[in-house]
């Protein structure tokens, strides 16, 4: 799950060929600041894959470390984020209207250029998009973990999206994720530790404690009143 949303959908899928969609897009009624932000923002801050392969330092008219999150749900985490860091820019992917309308609702009114938001399909994203080597850091928060064994292969974690991953990540760059979900931060874990190019960035063990600049959402803050633990892991680029 995301932030402060139900059961949040993720983008991606387990194959190259895109068979299998780890996402629902879910209908539902919007707000009219969520629709202010699709209708009057998106032309201006949104991204289409109709843009092509991008030109980041074009994009936002200056050379900056570049933060992309996968699955932003309704946006708090990436709109605080971006608040707090105005010399680094933020690419959001998500599939959920409502939520790409709110973080560009939110994003406009609080006067930020350092924020660009995609409503695509993050592997499409990841191959046709973002150039090689050029994301400092790829966040990945509290995807759905489709527990039920039959559903595994539709967990965005898989070879094929670490791959892509690793491509687009530069050197050193780092891969963020976290969970509320423990078997499958046990999945993660053994799913990164044996895709190659990477070395966990955790102290000891598999884990890292929650950064400070990953901010605590409503959802989690939630979970925590409730004794639901939460997973960090982080790691490197390392070829």
């Amino acid at each position: 799950m995301t932030e402060d949303t139900a059961p949040a959908p993720e983008s991606g899928e387990d194959t190259p060929h895109r068979g299998i969609k780890s996402y629902v897009v879910r209908s539902g009624r919007m707000t009219l600041a969520q629709r202010r932000g699709l209708e009057k923002v998106f032309p201006r801050l949104g991204l289409t894959l109709a843009h092509g392969r991008l030109d980041l330092e074009a994009l936002f008219g200056r050379r900056a470390p570049c933060v992309v999150e996968i699955g932003f749900g309704m946006g708090s985490s990436l709109l605080e984020q971006a608040m707090a860091n105005p010399d680094t820019d933020f690419i959001g992917i998500e599939v959920h209207p409502p939520g790409v309308g709110k973080l560009l609702d939110d994003v406009d009114k609080a006067g930020l250029s350092n924020v660009r938001v995609y409503r695509e399909d993050a592997l499409k994203v990841l191959d046709d998009c973002l150039p090689a080597e050029s994301v400092n850091t790829l966040q990945l928060f509290f995807p759905d973990p489709w527990p039920k064994k039959r559903h595994h292969k539709r967990r965005i974690l898989q070879p094929a999206f670490i791959e892509r991953v690793r491509r687009v990540l530069e050197p050193q760059g780092r891969f963020h994720m976290a969970t509320d979900w423990q078997p499958y931060a046990e999945y993660m874990v053994e799913t990164m530790n044996e895709a190659p190019g990477f070395v966990t960035l955790a102290p000891e063990g598999d884990y890292v404690p929650r950064p400070d600049f990953r901010p605590l959402t409503k959802f989690e803050t939630r979970g925590e009143r409730l004794g639901h633990g939460v997973w960090d892991l982080i790691y490197q680029r390392s070829d």
